[in-house]
């Protein structure tokens, strides 16, 4: 039998890399001698770049950039096995557990840090950079990450208000020239998982505000910052990103990338299968194992195992997936492309409990799903008749 396995991490608990360490070996634990192909999968957020450099046999690189609140933080980016493609997450630089929760202050955080990685992927040789855009701590639109890649961000008076959201409620000009021009000659995507537009009753501070220490005051005042940016992008560049969809992704980094860097929106899920060449595998395949922490209705907009669902019914091949909280009923799952779904608790458990014991959970459940799998055979093919 040729399985795939193909998980998303386990948010808190499991990498993808250690997620698929456990179906593996609860797979092997049934069929030692399965052909299995173990495909870490990630959605543009966390995770996204030890999956392509464990696939592509790139590089970790470790640089020392900017944080959210000004402070210095270690950050990684990857260098694929091609050598011209950076991937870089920007929660590395610029992530909500970077700064505890007493020090978040949404208008002053900025993405500056996500703009130095950036750079030194470039100082290494790439010329394809992928921007992972999730997990943010940041509101600013990308200004920071464009200010360190040379933009100049002007007010009134000719002078650079300084970083993050509030700076941008005096803004009057942008200067591109001195921008750097390696980002010019540089393909760029952008990937995420969401398609919030920049600004209104959808678009970043609204939306993500909140869960980064944003009051209602401070989202109406993130939202105005915002709009103010967009008015003078279309303004002194002439790009509309307002209302773009995935505009307002990681605080409207996903904006700020399209209008200072020319990069292209993808989805997250889709580009990490497209670069991982997900779709050569299937031809082979007999069966898919997926999963992920929580499977729910977020389903629908596009998540890593939904990419995985659609390739695989486009190739005939059943999908079988594990999650530790199902919140969609198992039929509109098989709706979408995915068989079965196997929750990874054997019964009551605490969440932090399962939490703490989610590998050796997963590796259960695995280990279940393929007895299931065995004994659905044998009834296929008769070896459990009596009479």
């Amino acid at each position: 039998m040729n399985i795939i396995v193909a998980p998303d991490s386990f948010k808190g608990s499991l990498t993808a890399v250690q997620a698929a360490d456990a179906i593996v070996q609860g797979v092997r634990d049934v069929l030692p001698d399965a052909e299995i192909v173990s495909i870490p999968l990630a959605d543009g957020g966390e995770g996204t770049v030890q999956a392509l450099v464990q696939a592509s046999n790139g590089r970790m690189v470790q640089q020392q950039v900017t944080g959210p609140m000004g402070d210095p933080v270690e950050a990684n980016f990857g260098v694929l096995g091609d050598d011209v493609t950076g991937v870089v997450e920007m929660a590395e630089a610029a992530g909500l557990p970077l700064v505890p929760a007493e020090k978040r202050n949404p208008l002053l955080a900025t993405t500056y840090g996500v703009g130095e990685l950036m750079l030194a992927a470039l100082e290494e040789g790439c010329t394809r950079l992928i921007v992972g855009l999730g997990g943010s701590d940041t509101s600013d639109g990308g200004a920071g990450m464009a200010q360190a890649a040379g933009v100049k961000l002007l007010g009134v008076d000719g002078r650079e208000p300084g970083r993050g959201p509030a700076a941008l409620m005096s803004l009057e000009h942008i200067d591109v020239s001195k921008r750097d021009p390696r980002l010019a000659k540089a393909t760029i995507y952008a990937a995420s998982d969401v398609r919030n537009p920049l600004c209104g009753p959808e678009g970043a501070a609204a939306v993500y505000g909140p869960q980064k220490g944003a009051s209602q005051q401070m989202v109406t005042m993130l939202d105005k910052a915002l709009g103010k940016l967009a008015e003078v992008v279309e303004q002194d560049l002439g790009v509309d990103v307002r209302g773009m969809p995935g505009a307002g992704a990681a605080g409207g980094l996903g904006a700020g990338l399209v209008a200072f860097c020319g990069a292209e929106l993808r989805s997250g899920p889709n580009l990490v299968l497209e670069m991982l060449r997900f779709e050569e595998y299937l031809d082979s395949a007999d069966l898919i194992l997926t999963g992920e922490g929580k499977v729910d209705r977020q389903l629908e907009f596009g998540k890593a195992m939904s990419g995985v669902a659609l390739l695989a019914e486009k190739h005939g091949v059943p999908v079988i997936a594990f999650t530790g909280n199902l919140e969609v009923e198992p039929e509109e799952l098989a709706e979408r492309g995915i068989a079965g779904v196997m929750t990874i608790s054997p019964g009551p458990m605490e969440e932090r409990e399962a939490m703490e014991r989610a590998g050796e959970l997963l590796q259960a459940a695995a280990e279940r799903a393929m007895r299931m799998l065995m004994v659905g055979r044998g009834l296929g093919d008769g070896r459990w008749r009596t009479t």
